[in-house]
């Protein structure tokens, strides 16, 4: 029974009455040093964390240079497509709203002869017709001819403005018309080895001659900048040629005072003239090529004009974009899918026959006596000491309708010598010599697991009257499949990406899609196509560990 006075009389040993018995006050537990035990145990968890991230530091910096920022740049070059309008400005502007009918407008021709001269000088336009001829066949070879043709075009009004005034054929009058005066005192003044004050246009010259003051600012740029020589001394591409002859046709230079007035109004004159040689845009396209008077080019350009483009995807899947859309292209062209469907094909086959070599001789491992498992380990683990190269170059020997195993075939009679196996150069000598090649990676794994199992479970199930095909079946095999599991994941991967075996030993109908990763990359430097291809080799991959962590489970795989 409780007091009458209530709890409140109660002097037990609670934690306040310890405390108030013992001296001390109510508060926060402190640490040695004085500070609240709180405080000071999250201050040392946010050291021990701290020490442990920077001991990571160097191996998560490795994995971030080599393998996520190159999956990175894999995944960028697989859309990137800046290289059109980077080198055509002007021209997919003029293009914007063209139908795709026909032939663009006479103002796409011209913005395509500065772009693509530009280009010329840049040595870019060789690369620009690489980069359409992966999606127009012959575009690689008309623009190196066009780079080489456009001043064709220029030379039509250059030899008429040196022929009216040898001085348009000279640097300094180009300058002092366009250039600022203090820009011209210090470009005089500038010797070699220094730095070049920059090219300033001089004021009102600009709404002049538009065309050829933004022509020969683009020149006298590149000359400083690109050549690291004076526009002072360097005569003015043809193009700017071109562009002075595009102004002088609209120009009004009757209130023109300025620099080489006299020079100019000339020209104007010589322009306004009946005689004077002209050629369209258009016409100098086709006298150089006849393809520029055809819609596919310029179609193209105009397709693969943004920054970004599905090109790559598609063609990695056997589509095209068109301008009427995405569609299928020509049977004699697909190829990619089928060499998809074959490499996943024959990448099960070889982790099957991996599978079925290697669960016998981890078995033995697993069960023999420690120096007889030890032997047989180092067998397994010989290839490993031997040069892929030369492995998979010893089985193109063994292989070949004159190698080791068709003469023993034919000397113990199974085979007529007019009769010889053909096991080289096709999908049976690719899988015979990749499951060689990745046998041991199927081996370790299962002979990791297999090392754990008590052999007690076996006797157990043998003394209850279990006979020895169920014994393996019901109590051994069940234990063993985390071992199957990360073996078979292994060389699944492992084979799926195999590209130096199939080219050596698979001939036409061996081969993989890695063999074609490894052609764009090397030899056609397609390399878009070449990322896209790899980016969904990639997201296969991944799609079929998804699958297999869903049926299987992935926690279930061990290597030990």
């Amino acid at each position: 029974m409780t007091d009458a006075t209530g709890p409140d009389k109660f002097d037990g040993p609670t934690p306040d009455n310890a405390l108030r018995q013992s001296g001390q006050t109510s508060g926060p537990m402190l640490a040695a040093d004085g500070r609240p035990l709180k405080k000071s145990l999250a201050r040392a968890l946010r050291a021990q964390k701290i020490r442990a991230l920077l001991l990571i530091t160097p191996l998560l910096i490795f994995v971030l240079v080599s393998f996520i920022a190159p999956i990175g740049d894999m995944l960028f070059r697989s859309v990137e497509n800046q290289i059109v309008s980077d080198t055509l400005p002007r021209t997919t502007e003029a293009l914007a709203d063209w139908d795709g009918q026909g032939l663009p407008p006479e103002s796409a021709f011209e913005a395509a002869y500065y772009d693509i001269f530009l280009a010329a000088e840049r040595k870019l336009h060789t690369r620009l017709g690489s980069r359409l001829n992966y999606e127009l066949t012959g575009a690689s070879s008309l623009f190196r001819k066009s780079g080489r043709g456009l001043d064709d075009i220029g030379e039509v009004y250059q030899d008429q403005f040196k022929d009216l005034d040898k001085a348009w054929d000279d640097a300094e009058p180009w300058a002092e018309i366009m250039g600022d005066p203090e820009w011209l005192a210090e470009q005089s003044a500038w010797t070699k080895g220094e730095d070049q004050p920059e090219f300033v246009m001089r004021e009102g010259i600009g709404e002049i001659l538009p065309t050829a003051a933004r022509e020969y600012q683009i020149f006298a740029l590149y000359q400083q900048e690109e050549e690291n020589r004076s526009p002072l001394k360097e005569e003015p591409w043809t193009a700017v040629h071109t562009a002075l002859y595009e102004d002088l046709k609209t120009a009004d230079l009757s209130g023109y005072t300025g620099p080489r007035a006299e020079m100019l109004k000339a020209a104007d004159a010589l322009v306004d003239s009946p005689d004077f040689e002209t050629v369209s845009f258009q016409d100098g396209f086709v006298d150089m090529d006849k393809d520029w008077g055809e819609p596919p080019i310029w179609r193209t350009i105009k397709l693969y004009s943004p920054n970004y483009t599905s090109g790559y995807f598609l063609n990695s899947i056997d589509m095209q974009l068109t301008p009427d859309g995405i569609q299928p292209r020509p049977a004699n062209q697909r190829i990619y899918m089928f060499l998809f469907q074959r490499t996943l094909y024959m990448s099960l086959v070889i982790t099957l026959s991996c599978i079925l070599l290697a669960y016998p001789v981890a078995y033995l491992l697993s069960n023999l006596p420690a120096r007889k498992a030890n032997l047989l380990m180092i067998l397994v683990l010989l290839p490993f000491w031997t040069s892929l190269l030369v492995r998979t170059s010893a089985w193109k020997v063994m292989l070949q309708q004159q190698g080791v195993i068709n003469d023993v075939l034919v000397w113990l009679g199974l085979v007529g010598d007019a009769d010889r196996l053909v096991m080289i150069n096709n999908q049976f000598g690719t899988i015979v010599a990749m499951t060689h090649i990745l046998l041991p990676f199927m081996i370790l794994p299962m002979y990791s697991v297999m090392a754990t199992i008590p052999q007690s479970y076996v006797r157990a199930a043998k003394s209850l009257g279990a006979t020895d095909w169920t014994t393996f079946w019901r109590v051994y095999f069940p234990q063993s499949i985390p071992g199957i599991g990360a073996g078979s994941i292994l060389v699944f991967i492992l084979s799926i990406g195999y590209y130096i075996t199939p080219e050596i030993v698979g001939g036409t109908t061996g081969t993989f899609i890695s063999n074609r990763i490894a052609y764009h990359i090397s030899s056609s430097l397609n390399w878009g196509l070449a990322a896209a291809l790899g980016a969904i080799l990639l997201a296969v991959v991944l799609i079929l560990y998804w699958a297999y962590d869903k049926i299987v489970g992935i926690d279930n795989v061990k290597l030990g």
